[in-house]
Order: C-alpha cells, then sequence, then structure tokens
C-alpha cells in the first residue's frame, strides 16, 4: 500500500463522515423545527437552521443552538413553562440523536456499527476528555475504511 492509496482511503472515510455530519446537522434541524412550531416559539425556523449549523460544533453547539429558542419562549410568555418545554425538546433531541440518528447515519454513510458508534465517543470522552469525544467519530471513519479495504484485499 502506498502513500497515495492511504490518502485515497483516509480521505474517502472523512468524506463520508463529513456527509454523515451533513445529514446529522439537517435531521436535527428538522427535528427542531417540528418541535418549536409544536410549541409555538416565535422565529422557529431560524432557530432551526441556526441549531442545524451548531450541530456541527461537538458539545457546545447544540447547547448554544437552545440559548436562542429559549431566550425567544420565555420573552414572548415570561413565564418560565414555555422556556421549559423548549428545554425538553432539546433534550428529546439530544436523546434521539445521540442514540439513533448519528450511529444510524455512521452505519448507513460510513459503514461504521452502531455500537461502535455508541461505545466509542464514551470511551475516548472517558481516556481523552473533550478531544476523545471530539475525533471519535472521524477516527471511527478511517479505522473502518481501512478494515473494509483490508477484507477486499484478502
Amino acid at each position: 500500500m502506498d502513500f497515495e492509496d492511504h490518502l485515497r482511503t483516509t480521505g474517502g472515510a472523512l468524506k463520508n463522515w463529513a456527509v454523515a455530519q451533513f445529514q446529522d446537522s439537517l435531521a436535527v434541524g428538522v427535528l427542531w423545527l417540528a418541535g418549536l412550531y409544536i410549541l409555538h416559539v416565535p422565529l422557529a425556523p431560524m432557530w432551526a437552521v441556526i441549531a442545524a449549523v451548531l450541530q456541527i460544533v461537538p458539545h457546545l453547539g447544540p447547547i448554544l443552538g437552545l440559548l436562542g429558542p429559549v431566550l425567544a419562549a420565555a420573552l414572548k410568555w415570561m413565564d418560565w413553562e414555555h422556556p421549559l418545554g423548549v428545554l425538553v425538546l432539546y433534550a428529546i433531541i439530544a436523546l434521539l440523536d445521540g442514540l439513533v440518528l448519528q450511529p444510524y447515519i455512521m452505519r448507513r454513510t460510513a459503514k461504521v456499527p452502531v455500537w461502535a458508534s455508541v461505545l466509542t465517543p464514551i470511551v475516548l470522552g472517558v481516556v481523552w476528555p473533550f478531544w476523545g469525544v471530539l475525533v471519535a467519530a472521524p477516527l471511527l471513519a478511517v479505522f473502518y475504511a481501512y478494515r473494509a479495504r483490508q477484507e477486499r484485499i484478502q
């Protein structure tokens, strides 16, 4: 295996991971849009687009995407129930995304098994806090690309 093959395999794996990230962001944006419409939060399409774009940033992005809808709900109704509804919506979306959407999309796009998509960020997050979770998905995509390449050769 020469350097060009390494670049092709790694580049293809990272491209597949980027496509999976884009699809995940799009799915999260749609979930936000539906949930914010149901909750009648003002400017729901704008908040959904912002949440989808920020979904790409690990850890911090989803939380930053939450701030706008919570503030909009608080300012419109001046109570605690509506912002709490947005927080519950965030929790539902975070659970759905972390346990269902991301593993499914990674399996379909980057050929990473669901169990690896769920377990590896947890393990790497414990071993290498913050950075482990940040690099887990692209590392998995590259690892499984090389594994698939080895299986094709043999």
